[in-house]
């Protein structure tokens, strides 16, 4: 079957998606030794200090990730008319539509993926959800990393209570991204294979294929 290639993803878009995968990735290794971490009295000062290096780690990583979460919200505004939010949110009748067939495809309750540039509205969903949460993660990080910020503290503690409540909420968010990050490669890679549209490959070279006269 002849395919035509189309450019969908930007550069900017790009960049975002490994930013924010490499920061998540770092993130979450780092928040494990914070949250338990371990130590060695056997060794010269400064290398069993090491809650200070991953600390620091993750404060680097942390302003990645708010970094990535603010380039895609500007995209979600005004990129490409493949990666704005109105594209794949499931908020317009074809959107809505797709969501559900795209669970009747997931459920292998239909043999073919409508084609489609953008994300599915069911991917659309998810990452919006995704956005969500990295911002409730931002407002707890940041309130844990500035403690004496009265703003930032006025903030997180309206919204979620007490500093131990904000660090109960930091974690659990931290295993939502951990379990999305998971599921979405799985989905990713096995979209690959059944519709043959080169999703891994878009994420790097920003090119899509969909069947001729679709």
């Amino acid at each position: 079957m002849p395919y035509h290639s189309y450019q969908v993803w930007g550069v900017l878009l790009r960049l975002y998606h490994w930013s924010l995968a490499l920061s998540i990735i770092t993130l979450t290794v780092t928040g494990f030794y914070i949250h338990e971490p371990w130590a060695n009295s056997l060794v010269e000062g400064s290398g069993a200090w090491s809650m200070a290096t991953f600390r620091l780690i993750h404060f680097i990583a942390g302003f990645v990730f708010t970094a990535a979460v603010l380039v895609r919200f500007y995209l979600l505004l005004f990129g490409n008319r493949h990666e704005r939010a109105w594209a794949f949110a499931p908020v317009t009748p074809a959107n809505i539509s797709n969501l559900f067939q795209t669970l009747l495809f997931y459920a292998y309750l239909k043999k073919h993926a409508e084609p489609r540039l953008t994300h599915n509205a069911l991917a659309g969903l998810f990452y919006l959800l995704t956005f969500f949460f990295a911002l409730g993660q931002l407002l707890t990080g940041f309130a844990l990393l500035y403690p004496e910020s009265l703003a930032w503290q006025g903030m997180a503690l309206k919204f979620f209570g007490t500093q131990q409540q904000l660090r109960f909420i930091h974690y659990l968010l931290m295993w939502y991204f951990m379990f999305f990050a998971m599921m979405h490669v799985y989905i990713v890679i096995w979209n690959d294979i059944q519709t043959k549209e080169g999703l891994v490959s878009s994420i790097f070279n920003g090119t899509k294929f969909l069947p001729l006269g679709s």
